[in-house]
């Protein structure tokens, strides 16, 4: 009983750092984008957290976490209408698992859910209308990622492999789901009006950069709950390895990304030295608990080279990606999932294939129904606002309102 509660009591703390993670996005987008649609930023980052909690209550916990025996094909959670603990004469029981109680790990899963739709939100920031992107979101939060999850963390196909695929904590379950409806929206939405002028890239700074970097820096925070929560268990030498892979990798990842922007473009680049931050966090995340602390270097450290050569790539491809997201969540959650056939414990070809398997499902999946859900949302009600609502910015047009109500710039 004193080790339930030490787990569980460890399993809440970072459920809560995983939450604290939402304000770090939020401060990541409004800090890397104009003013002038901040409170469009914002709305969506609630609306993301609020009804991503209720969906994942209503039907997707039970998606994604079948019951025993119940998923026999290893494809499809079921699909039962709410959640309820099991019990045992009355009372929450306390067999449901030997780390946590079944509320705990509701809600702690419940908090990687919405991350998926958030990362969407910050590339296709700026231009995209914001009931429809609602609409997009309920759709990947209550259905997309669940089913997707099922595949490994609820035990399906990909769980069952000869070699099963691995994902720690969600370089690709969470981050490359969010990263390739995030590819499909940004190249069925189109580049903000400026973005690309004559063939050439015109840069569009962000309005408040410290804010972006607080939000990097919560982010960063909010990992010792993402990837040490993941050990689900307060094992204390798993859990104190899990969070030094973590650091390490998050700080190669910086380093490597700012020498490397410095050396090709002359200057020294805060956002990619935040962007390489999270590209570190990202790539470790697939095997945090399966590497040594070199290990851990030589990944983010790639992962920091893999930002700079990606968003450059993403550029000259002609899309516009206001956070970077594409490149942070996608390419770097890519690398991460390779990177534990390559490094670590389960190092070796056959776990290599069975990775490229999961990133080849994982992709075929997500980019087929982001691409449903958003074509088919361009096509009846319109994904991007007007000319003029673009221009003039989102907040008054959408919202009625100035996040910066005393000190508006004109920015067109």
């Amino acid at each position: 009983m004193e080790l339930l509660t030490t787990n569980n009591v460890w399993m809440m703390i970072c459920t809560a750092l995983v939450f604290f993670m939402h304000l770090g996005f939020a401060f990541l987008e409004i800090g890397l984008t104009r003013q002038k649609n901040t409170i469009n930023i914002l709305f969506k980052n609630i609306f993301i957290i609020t009804v991503g909690l209720l969906l994942y209550a209503l039907v997707g916990f039970n998606l994604m976490y079948p019951t025993w025996g119940a998923n026999s094909a290893g494809y499809l959670g079921d699909f039962i209408f709410g959640i309820s603990a099991p019990l045992k004469d009355g009372a929450l029981d306390l067999a449901y698992n030997e780390g946590y109680t079944y509320w705990t790990d509701f809600l702690f899963q419940g908090m990687f859910a919405a991350t998926a739709a958030t990362i969407v939100s910050g590339a296709v920031a700026e231009r995209m209308k914001i009931v429809p992107f609602m609409i997009f979101a309920i759709l990947y939060v209550g259905f997309v990622y669940p089913i997707a999850g099922s595949w490994k963390w609820g035990g399906g196909f990909l769980d069952q492999l000869e070699t099963p695929f691995y994902d720690f904590a969600g370089s690709t379950l969470v981050h490359s789901v969010g990263g390739w409806a995030a590819l499909v929206a940004v190249c069925l939405l189109g580049a903000r009006i400026g973005k690309f002028k004559n063939g050439k890239i015109q840069a569009i700074p962000g309005h408040n950069i410290p804010i972006a970097t607080a939000g990097v820096l919560i982010l960063w925070l909010g990992w010792f709950g993402f990837n040490g929560g993941s050990v689900l268990s307060a094992d204390p030498a798993l859990t104190s390895l899990t969070l030094v892979t973590t650091c390490l990798a998050a700080a190669a990842g910086g380093v490597i990304a700012a020498l490397v922007s410095t050396i090709m473009y002359k200057n020294l680049d805060l956002t990619m030295f935040l962007n390489g931050i999270l590209g570190g966090l990202v790539a470790i995340t697939a095997g945090a608990d399966q590497m040594s602390p070199m290990d851990a270097i030589l990944i983010g450290a790639i992962a920091g080279a893999i930002i700079v050569f990606a968003v450059t790539l993403i550029d000259k491809l002609k899309l516009d990606d206001p956070v970077g997201a594409i490149a942070v969540h996608l390419v770097c959650g890519i690398w991460g999932t390779l990177a534990v056939g390559i490094f670590g414990n389960l190092a070796g070809g056959a776990q290599f294939v069975s990775q490229l398997i999961g990133i080849v499902c994982y992709a075929a999946f997500c980019i087929s129904t982001s691409f449903i859900i958003i074509y088919t949302l361009k096509k009846t009600m319109g994904i991007r606002v007007s000319e003029r609502e673009e221009l003039e910015g989102l907040d008054m047009h959408e919202h009625g309102m100035d996040a910066y109500p005393d000190f508006r710039l004109n920015e067109h």
